[in-house]
């Protein structure tokens, strides 16, 4: 879950979908046993919002039912109207029948007050409301609200059904408004020997912003012993891989450690698809996102040539061996090279020659830079 923009407006993430599946699922359960034995109710759902919870709630109902919808418009926008205006109403013969009310969200009560008057004349055997999420802090109504999912604060929220201005009724889970992100975040990518590590060094200065090398924050935490540091040795010496959460949150210790810069650069990280989401997690709960991933891109035997003249002077001996490093590439193209598409999807990738002198390959990076 990321920060989603829908026109002007940007969006972090609230409740995600295994918590929205949890509330559904205790919702149906409460209703069901206090339900007479053999009864059938009939759920109305009230749209547009509730289409996505309605669905998930049916299926939760453990027993037979009847669904009906009405449509009502409260929202414009932003704010809540006291002007609900009623669009569509239900035709069933309703006498002596339970009706349970679905609804998405309900806040000062409006469209709840419309809807008991709908049904005022109905002579239903009885009525009961119940909706996923409530705000008790604007609730102006004294009406009976019979079951409740979850209590939240009096923010503007966006998707499982809810919109705004007709968008984000598609997104699986919540989202509540935000503030525009404020950071410059950027993931500088590339296979081994592309030279992100000089160009991250150029760039942090000519933009002002943190540079993050997942090298330097194992090392620093290694040798300065931090509990993560020896939980990250101890795997090492043992011979297996660093899990991504010791990984990630030595990163976010990092983000936490330099609350005011003006964004970072990742290099290193993320490494796999299950990083990248991680991170955008983080970030997004901080109200702030990747702008972009940068990619040099160089062919695989040139980078080798590259490396293989380094191995001269840099002392890594993984350098020197022409097999050692056609397995790192591949390692590379196997695991890492897979966000390519993730990005991608989000249109975030961009990809940069990284053949030619450092100041070249530094122009054609700072241009991509000046466009995020």
């Amino acid at each position: 879950m990321g920060i989603i923009k829908l026109q002007n407006l940007y969006f972090k993430p609230y409740i995600n979908e295994e918590e929205i599946a949890k509330i559904v699922k205790q919702l149906a359960k409460e209703v069901k046993a206090d339900l007479p034995k053999g009864e059938i109710p009939i759920f109305v759902g009230i749209l547009n919002g509730c289409f996505l919870f309605a669905a998930d709630f049916i299926r939760e109902f453990n027993g037979n039912c009847e669904i009906s919808f009405v449509k009502l418009a409260s929202y414009n926008g932003t704010t809540s109207t006291e002007k609900v205006k009623q669009l569509v109403g239900i035709n069933e013969d309703l006498t002596g029948r339970t009706v349970i009310i679905l609804e998405d969200i309900i806040d000062t009560g409006n469209t709840l007050q419309e809807i008991y008057n709908i049904f005022r004349d109905k002579n239903l055997k009885q009525l009961k409301v119940a909706t996923l999420f409530f705000k008790p802090d604007v609730f102006k109504k004294e009406l009976p609200i019979d079951y409740i999912g979850k209590n939240i604060e009096d923010k503007f929220i966006v998707g499982y059904g809810l919109d705004y201005n007709g968008l984000g009724r598609n997104y699986p889970a919540i989202y509540q408004l935000s503030t525009k992100p404020k950071m410059k975040n950027i993931v500088l990518f590339g296979p081994p020997g592309a030279g992100k590590g000089t160009q991250a060094e150029f760039l942090k200065d000519m933009y002002n912003l943190v540079h993050i090398s997942t090298g330097d924050v194992f090392r620093f935490n290694i040798k300065n012993q931090t509990e993560l540091g020896l939980l990250a040795k101890k795997y090492m010496d043992e011979g297996n891989l660093v899990p991504d959460e010791v990984t990630i949150n030595m990163l976010k210790a990092e983000v936490e450690n330099n609350t005011d810069a003006n964004g970072f650069i990742f290099d290193g990280f993320p490494r796999t698809q299950s990083q990248a989401e991680a991170l955008d997690a983080f970030l997004a709960k901080k109200g702030e996102q990747i702008n972009g991933m940068v990619a040099l891109e160089v062919s695989e035997d040139i980078l080798v040539t590259r490396l293989l003249e380094r191995g001269k002077t840099s002392g890594r001996p993984d350098d020197t061996d022409e097999g050692k490093i056609r397995n790192r590439f591949n390692e590379y193209n196997t695991k890492t090279a897979i966000l390519k598409d993730y990005f991608d999807e989000q249109n975030k990738y961009y990809g940069v020659n990284g053949v030619g002198s450092i100041k070249e390959i530094t122009q054609r990076i700072s241009q991509v830079f000046n466009t995020l």
